[in-house]
């Protein structure tokens, strides 16, 4: 079921954010040259490999490290890359992923592959085996700034507890941390 409700989700989103979605791809391009996307090798379900689409924030010869791990990340940001973050626009290409199946609207979000200790401590208590999401829980109850051993917590609480009905309060609450940009890494 839940499934069925990603794909509909996402294909209808896709086919109404369609002028937005082309707009600000085209404002990435002009904005800052080179590819619109950032794909980056994220941890499914399983702790399987796939790639993972954003618009791209950072210049392309940014580090592929987690945001909070380099020294400077203001220094990498692409024009309109602080905009795009701090509104989470960033964000809708995963759409795609949702569509293809490796994401859900709601689970633990994907680790990069080179997470090692989030992967690890996921994979001890059972969070692997869950789709990733576009938000989660820890999501909304901190997001880039827990620590990673709060982030399993929270991704733990969310595998005890995940339902349709924790699911839309997930959702709801993503919405408004998103429009009050809380907890947005800039």
């Amino acid at each position: 079921m839940k499934r069925l409700v990603d794909f509909s989700l996402a294909l209808l989103l896709m086919l109404a954010l369609l002028i937005p979605f082309l707009v600000l791809a085209v404002m990435v391009w002009l904005s800052s040259g080179g590819p619109v996307f950032y794909w980056s090798d994220r941890i499914g379900s399983g702790n399987h490999v796939f790639r993972m689409p954003k618009f791209r924030t950072m210049r392309a010869d940014t580090p592929v490290l987690a945001t909070h791990l380099l020294n400077d990340p203001a220094l990498y940001l692409t024009p309109l890359g602080g905009f795009l973050r701090r509104s989470s626009l960033d964000e809708l290409p995963q759409l795609w992923s949702i569509l293809k199946g490796d994401m859900s609207f709601v689970g633990p979000r994907p680790a990069l592959y080179n997470q090692t200790d989030l992967i690890a401590l996921r994979t001890r208590h059972g969070v692997h085996e869950l789709k990733p999401g576009l938000t989660g829980w820890a999501q909304v109850n901190g997001r880039d700034e827990l620590s990673i051993a709060e982030k399993v917590r929270l991704d733990v609480e969310y595998l005890q507890r995940h339902s349709p009905a924790f699911d839309l309060k997930i959702l709801v609450l993503t919405a408004l941390k998103v429009v009050r940009r809380e907890g947005v890494s800039h």
